[in-house]
């Protein structure tokens, strides 16, 4: 009988899931993972090997055989470690199997037993409370996943830990919410003297969520005055925040689960490559404009950016959303930004 832990694979900021089945059978040794798995979740199986030997467990020796289900549904990522390691022990009668039934798991092994930080640890609650599960995560992503709300959230710093919880000789404490970071005080308009005509159309701007040119002689004050932009701008409402936060979860942005309400403001360099502004990459990452997401996206020296990477803005600020399209997937990240591009004449 194959043991069972879920677990989840990444789609722009959706969380599909994924069964991760482990079974014992006879045979030589043997440790193999199929599923359409990236090098990454290959060499999850060193990684889990490594980690029972720092807890003193030895691997059985038959012949292991995981799958991640469903097998078309391409895996990447090192966050399949932790559901690797939980199903093989159920499999071995370490940890009872029921006891995994009610919860996913997300997390990276290391050497030693650690459970370190992965990203994604948002989405990835979110998507557990909608399958009426609880999330097992490393401890340091606990104050990010808890503020899904209503999932049930185990933080374990080791898989020893996490074997104890379960076996009731030692129970790990629920996480709290990381703290709500201020908006650091940045620019202001006040600041301004003179520029009445910019300083106009600044705010015109930022009532009506409208984009914006500057265009000007070099040292006009045209990326100051844009600078100033997210200081006129009001706080995230909550929808937009946690939509802004699960995009920052997946690229890796978000620090001790601190979140804030403050509108994201990305400066992308000219050199940018079409895949550094709308995403992509060989994980399909967000680029600039998702990472913008709700907030300001300043393009200065409009002209010096390649015609390619303008031209692939175009869909994204018309329909809010961008879609990188590979031979397997196509992946979708939200774009709602307020565009300001500064120019030379």
């Amino acid at each position: 009988m194959a043991a069972r832990v879920v677990t989840v694979a990444f789609e722009g900021v959706d969380a599909r899931r994924v069964d991760v089945e482990a079974q014992l059978t006879g045979g030589e040794f043997a440790f193999i993972v199929v599923g359409l798995g990236d090098k990454a979740v290959g060499e999850s199986r060193e990684r889990v090997r490594a980690a029972f030997m720092g807890l003193g467990l030895a691997m059985p020796g038959k012949r292991i055989i995981v799958n991640l289900a469903p097998a078309d549904l391409p895996k990447v990522g090192s966050h399949y470690d932790l559901p690797i390691a939980l199903a093989v022990m159920a499999a071995m009668g370490v940890i009872a199997p029921d006891s995994l039934s009610g919860w996913a798991a997300v997390g990276e092994l290391s050497l030693d037993g650690r459970i370190v930080q992965t990203a994604g640890a948002l989405p990835a609650s979110v998507a557990a409370g909608g399958m009426d599960l609880g999330l097992i995560c490393p401890e340091a992503c606990g104050p990010e996943a808890a503020w899904a709300g209503e999932t049930r959230v185990l933080a374990a710093p080791s898989l020893i830990a996490l074997v104890n919880h379960f076996r009731g000789t030692q129970m790990l404490s629920p996480p709290r919410p990381g703290p709500m970071r201020e908006a650091e005080r940045g620019p202001d308009l006040r600041e301004v003297k003179g520029q009445e005509n910019a300083k106009r159309a600044l705010e015109i701007a930022a009532a009506g969520g409208h984009n914006l040119a500057f265009m000007g002689p070099p040292g006009s004050g045209k990326s100051m005055m844009a600078a100033r932009l997210p200081g006129l701008l009001p706080p995230l409402t909550p929808e937009e925040l946690l939509e802004t936060s699960m995009v920052h979860s997946v690229a890796g942005l978000i620090a001790k689960g601190e979140l804030t309400r403050a509108r994201p403001f990305r400066a992308p360099h000219h050199s940018a490559s079409m895949a550094a502004l709308t995403g992509g990459g060989l994980k399909a990452k967000p680029g600039e404009v998702s990472l913008a997401h709700n907030g300001v996206l300043f393009l200065d020296e409009l002209p010096e950016f390649s015609a390619q990477a303008l031209d692939s803005l175009r869909q994204p600020l018309e329909t809010g959303e961008v879609i990188v399209a590979r031979a397997n997937a196509h992946v979708r990240y939200p774009a709602r930004v307020q565009l300001v591009a500064a120019m030379n004449p």
